[in-house]
């Protein structure tokens, strides 16, 4: 078994684990990356595309920007159609901030790019990885690569490695509080070489169901419909989900379709989930390694950049500054944030999704959709609602470390 040494140990080469890496590089921080498959794979993968004000920040910090810079598509508000009625939440005028469109694909290959550039090591494909020693001084990661075992010794450990990974599961059962709610849909979502219907986000509520009207570029569309969970992709041709997808959107973005064959089709199941704490001892999870959220609302990849930052700060002076004091704030700051995207994307769920919520005054159902009818009007009717919304779609501020 060979020997190796480095400051902090990044378990994942996701969005997430790279980004980490960077931004510790420049900051003089020693990191190795080990990631379960190939550079390949991760670049094959289609995710989120909608970055807040804080990810495209720290993007710029970690100094791989210039091409996001260029292609991102800056997205100054969006659209919530209820029953083919349209609202424009303006997040420019209502916040003086927007969002900015550029797919996790992008990042990915412009962190892996400036991972090789750096020739900070970093092993893919990496198997039987094991955390051993967390809670000691002297923690250490082992696995396997291209037919070689290692053992990687380090003073800190990330764990980036996404909902299935192993980091979440070192923390011992009994000292781990999880929640999670199963969403009774998924969304159905196709990938196509189309203009888009619109230059901004669509959201739209129906009697027909949810959809997501998004893009990729001014050519790649991104659309959604939400599905019943047993569905699977082989149920939906392209021309049927072209036609209930017509059916969902507003009469002005459906008059503008453009259809074309699916280059990527694919359900994705809608959950919530939470791990606390988000440390034990010298391992730090990040991102889908401790917290999931529905789509609805874009806050899963930026949530992922905030764990970042938090931890990305702390590790900055504990070198810099020899302060291990900050080491155990990192859980409770990185999980205020963490609620407040959870509780935002969940709401923004219950109000675009019929989930059949029962309301207090029957047992039917009936009232329930009435409230969300009228919670949706107040919403969209109001400046006030338009501006809650919009303030938290922006993403609110990262939480600064106490002097």
């Amino acid at each position: 078994m060979s020997t190796l040494r480095t400051q902090v140990a990044i378990i994942g080469g996701g969005p997430s684990g790279m980004l980490l890496g960077q931004l510790l590089h420049k900051q003089g921080i020693a990191n190795v990356v080990l990631e379960r498959v190939s550079a390949e794979h991760i670049l094959g993968r289609i995710r989120a595309g909608i970055l807040e004000t804080g990810f495209a920040d720290l993007m710029r910090e970690a100094g791989v920007h210039a091409r996001m810079e260029r292609e991102g598509l800056p997205h100054e508000g969006f659209a919530i159609a209820v029953n083919g009625h349209g609202t424009r939440i303006d997040l420019k005028g209502l916040t003086g901030r927007n969002v900015l469109c550029y797919g996790q694909v992008e990042i990915s290959k412009d962190l892996i790019d400036a991972r090789i550039e750096s020739e900070q090591p970093s092993y893919f494909e990496a198997t039987d990885v094991t955390l051993h020693d967390i809670n000691t001084t002297q923690p250490s990661v082992t696995f396997l690569h291209q037919g070689q075992r290692h053992s990687l010794h380090c003073d800190y450990i990330a764990g980036c490695d996404g909902f299935h990974g192993v980091s979440r599961q070192a923390i011992p059962a009994s000292l781990r509080q999880e929640f999670e709610r199963v969403y009774p849909v998924g969304w159905l979502g196709v990938l196509s070489e189309t203009p888009p219907v619109d230059h901004e986000l669509i959201y739209c509520r129906s009697q027909h169901g949810f959809a997501l009207a998004s893009m990729r570029s001014p050519t790649r569309s991104r659309y959604y419909i939400d599905v019943p969970l047993s569905d699977k992709v082989e149920q939906w041709s392209d021309a049927a989900f072209w036609a209930e997808l017509q059916k969902r959107l507003p009469p002005e973005a459906a008059a503008n379709l453009i259809t074309g064959p699916a280059i990527e089709k694919s359900i994705a199941p809608l959950r919530s989930f939470i791990c606390e704490p988000m440390q034990h001892g010298r391992l730090f999870l990040v991102g889908d390694a401790a917290h999931i959220v529905p789509p609805t609302g874009a806050k899963g990849l930026n949530l992922a950049a905030s764990d970042v930052a938090t931890l990305y700060k702390i590790l900055t002076r504990v070198y810099h500054d020899n302060d291990n004091a900050c080491v155990p704030l990192y859980s409770q700051i990185a999980l205020r944030r963490v609620w407040h995207g959870e509780r935002f994307s969940w709401w923004m769920t219950r109000l675009l999704h019929n989930l059949d919520e029962q309301g207090p005054h029957d047992k039917s159902g009936n009232s329930g959709l009435r409230f969300t009818e009228s919670e949706l009007h107040y919403l969209l009717s109001s400046h006030a609602g338009r501006t809650l919304l919009a303030e938290q779609y922006v993403g609110l501020p990262y939480e600064e470390l106490s002097a």
